[in-house]
């Protein structure tokens, strides 16, 4: 068993100077005496340091100790794990589409939560898109919280959207606690949510830059999707030369020169296309400030191996040749691609178009918000990865970028939250045994390493009643 070096988890986290470092270290040493609220050893933990033996304490829902496997602390609760389990910190989703309110029979926050916690996740920020009203105004952004509260499972924030004529509720928005803005280039599929054209994509990205916000971008030029093939039929083929990768490769270049010109941070969502990978890190050398995420089926399928008519495989873009899975995953490991995250989008199965078959009537969509761990770590353990690296793609990389100062880590002053995960174990996708409200996920029948065992919720086993909190940004 891999076992990395031991390396007090303060001076780790923070790379402060020697003398703040004692002190942190010597206020760190008086908490460990104490009795806490819960201990946790485990022989598997995932920090900083990498994967080592380490004791845990916990006290009001935050870490408190994280010593040494031998150390003896004392807890009014202990819990055990052994070699069969790795603890993994709870896993942050930052994108997410629930659907409520509006469209509840799609998606909605009991079922959401549930699955997201059934595959380790504890925190998820929602897309404000798919529900009615769409969270472009501080009203909706509180319709949207009343439909959440006491429904969630895990932590839910939310993200707000920027869409033609709420330029003047961004910062009201901002300051009701959205973690940024999400906009989108070319006709989002619904009505309800319109996209910016460029001289509009500018104004925004000012606007969000004079208050230090981020705006995350779905990326695909419409002139270039213009020029392409319509999609219809049941032709896998066909669809996917609807979507080309150049349309994401120019929407991608739009964005970054606007965020040049205007110095707002961006955050590129669902990256397909690899071909745009070199532009996005010269950019990052020319001192834009972007980010990017990809997502599990962007790493696991590959479209020539879709079978016609299977429109559980759609979504916008669409999953690409083998070639780009390949250079999406080199892009993870040097870097160039920051997270991996969701993108949960369900919708009711006639919507899916199933009996048709017909990718240009389907909706685009994956549904994997349970699945999206073990998807990621039976491929990444193929390519030489370990289970750091996916704690930094799943939770640690998601949390910095949305600014969630308290997740992503198992490390003293961050939430208790946890995944204990079987790494070893595998299973056989049912859709059946799904949480998420329609049981459709391209991953049915897929055999995938890896069982979330357990998930632990600021220092609670999740399980029973919903004990998730609404987040805002600034204060989680």
């Amino acid at each position: 068993m891999r076992r990395g070096p031991v390396h007090h988890p303060a001076v780790l986290r923070q790379g402060r100077p020697a003398r703040a470092a004692d002190t942190a270290t010597a206020r760190h040493r008086e908490d460990t005496t104490s009795r806490h609220d819960l201990v946790i050893r485990a022989r598997r933990v995932i920090t900083g340091a990498g994967e080592t033996g380490r004791c845990i304490g916990v006290t009001g829902g935050r870490i408190t100790a994280v010593e040494p496997l031998g150390s003896a602390l004392t807890g009014d609760r202990v819990v055990e794990y052994g070699d069969d389990v790795v603890l993994l910190p709870g896993l942050v989703d930052t994108h997410v589409h629930v659907n409520e309110p509006g469209r509840t029979e799609w998606e909605g926050f009991a079922t959401a939560t549930r699955a997201a916690a059934a595959g380790g996740i504890t925190t998820l920020i929602d897309m404000p898109l798919n529900s009615v009203p769409p969270t472009v105004d501080p009203a909706a952004l509180e319709a949207k919280r009343a439909s959440a509260a006491g429904r969630c499972h895990v932590d839910v924030g939310f993200w707000g959207g920027a869409v033609p004529g709420n330029l003047g509720k961004l910062r009201p928005l901002h300051e009701a606690g959205v973690f940024g803005f999400k906009c989108f280039l070319i006709d989002s599929g619904v009505e309800e949510f319109g996209h910016l054209d460029p001289a509009l994509l500018a104004e925004v990205l000012a606007e969000v830059a004079r208050f230090g916000g981020l705006v995350l971008v779905h990326a695909e030029d419409p002139a270039e999707i213009g020029r392409a093939p319509a999609a219809r039929g049941r032709r896998y083929r066909d669809f996917l030369a609807s979507r080309p990768s150049r349309a994401e490769d120019a929407a991608i270049a739009r964005v970054i020169e606007a965020a040049a010109a205007t110095g707002c941070r961006v955050h590129i969502l669902h990256l397909a296309s690899s071909d745009a990978l070199a532009m996005i890190e010269a950019a990052r050398r020319d001192g834009v400030r972007i980010t990017v995420e990809t997502c599990p089926h962007y790493l696991t399928f590959a479209a020539e191996e879709i079978p016609d008519s299977a429109t559980q495989f759609k979504c916008c873009p669409p999953i690409r040749e083998a070639a780009h899975r390949e250079r999406l995953w080199a892009g993870l490991a040097r870097g160039a691609v920051d997270c991996v995250v969701s993108d949960h989008s369900p919708c009711t199965p006639d919507l899916k178009r199933l009996d048709a078959g017909d990718f240009g009537l389907a909706w685009g969509g994956i549904s994997s918000l349970q699945l999206g761990l073990p998807a990621v770590w039976t491929e990444a353990r193929r390519r030489g990865h370990t289970l750091r690296d996916v704690a930094r793609w799943l939770a640690e990389r998601p949390a910095e970028i949305a600014g969630l100062r308290r997740k992503g880590r198992i490390a003293v002053g961050y939430d208790a939250d946890f995944c204990v995960f079987a790494p070893d174990e595998e299973f056989t996708v049912d859709p059946a045994r799904l949480h998420h409200r329609n049981p459709i996920t391209p991953y049915a029948g897929r055999t995938l390493t890896g069982v979330v065992r357990r998930t632990w919720l600021r220092g609670a086993e999740v399980g029973g009643e919903p004990a998730g909190r609404l987040l805002r940004r600034g204060e989680a």
